[in-house]
């Protein structure tokens, strides 16, 4: 593995543009640390390396020192397999973020952690071995994957067990769904969304985003599942927005759209009347001009989507016409025949 990291280009494996600053750094570890973490990956021996990758290229760039050293093209810029952090297994990924982000809990005394995340240029030194408390926490504890402990009466190091395959999480995708203003939509609007592991992430949503969209969130749930955000930009007169556009489905009685008539419809600056042209079917479109949303000095227009409905319930009088329409469909229909045979 040293061959390889050496080799990497850490900036490439965090995903992150050379001096990139260190708020970005470490948001960018949390995220790549989280998708190829050993746990949220079925033991994938492709992720168990990705993860090493992604670890020791924090420590690189996270410490000037190393930083530098790599930059200059020095061969040694980690430790090497010598001192391989994972050696003996992986952490939990809640257990590495603590120790990673110096929010380890407090250890009870005697309990020694052999797990040393590859972020000095120098290993800590381990605890001496005593065999755990029953209320012993922490790593030596955690899922019983990485430290055995050495029998009783035995002195010297700990000493590292064979790692157990940690249980197998299904990767599942989640969807959210996301309510923005006509004027959020247009601007781009910052949402705060708590996943279900309690991880809080902050989106950004594109400038003239549209109702329906979907943003995808790689890798984020339990298990490496995408989580999608579907974005619902509508008002309360049924309006909805797409970029600059503006739609609206207008429901019609099959009189109205055989005969034409004018109906008042909803726009974002208030009702206006429109013109439906005789023989009109669903699905046409009528077109209302700057009646959309603005952006600078570029202004979209309003859509009305026509859909003939018929009532579901007709009266004796009601169905004698439809009846007698239905008569005078079949007779044109045959006498259109004669003449193609004439």
């Amino acid at each position: 593995m040293a061959d390889t990291l050496r080799a990497a280009d850490f900036w490439q494996v965090l995903g992150l543009e050379p001096g990139a600053d260190a708020a970005s750094l470490k948001r960018a570890f949390r995220d790549q640390a989280r998708r190829w973490h050993p746990d949220l990956n079925g033991s994938d021996p492709v992720a168990e390396e990705r993860f090493k990758q992604v670890n020791e290229a924090y420590a690189v760039l996270s410490d000037p020192r190393r930083r530098r050293a790599w930059e200059a093209g020095e061969a040694a810029v980690g430790d090497g397999v010598a001192n391989d952090p994972f050696a003996s297994g992986f952490p939990s990924f809640e257990t590495y973020l603590d120790r990673l982000l110096g929010r380890e809990p407090p250890q009870p005394e005697g309990v020694a952690t052999g797990f040393d995340p590859a972020f000095r240029s120098e290993p800590r030194p381990r605890a001496a071995a005593e065999p755990p408390t029953d209320s012993g926490a922490g790593w030596a504890h955690d899922r019983g994957r990485n430290q055995a402990w050495p029998p009783s009466g035995a002195g010297g190091d700990v000493l590292a067990s064979p790692p157990q395959p940690p249980p197998v999480r299904a990767s599942s995708d989640l969807e959210t769904l996301v309510h923005l203003s006509p004027d959020q939509a247009l601007a781009g609007a910052l949402v705060e969304l708590e996943l279900a592991d309690g991880l809080v992430v902050e989106v950004s949503t594109p400038p003239r985003a549209g109702d329906g969209w979907r943003l995808r969130l790689a890798g984020v749930t339990p298990g490496g599942g995408d989580h999608f955000l579907q974005l619902r930009v509508r008002t309360a007169e049924g309006l909805r927005v797409d970029g600059l556009r503006v739609l609206h489905q207008l429901d019609l009685a099959p009189a109205d759209a055989a005969l034409g008539c004018q109906v008042v419809v909803p726009t974002l600056e208030g009702p206006v009347r429109l013109r439906v042209p005789a023989g009109s079917s669903s699905g046409r479109l009528l077109r209302l001009r700057g009646r959309g949303l603005q952006d600078g000095g570029e202004r979209g227009d309003q859509l009305v989507e026509l859909r003939i409905v018929v009532p579901q319930q007709l009266d004796d009088a009601e169905q004698a016409l439809y009846r007698r329409l239905q008569q005078l469909a079949e007779e044109r229909e045959a006498e259109a025949g004669l003449e193609e045979r004439g």
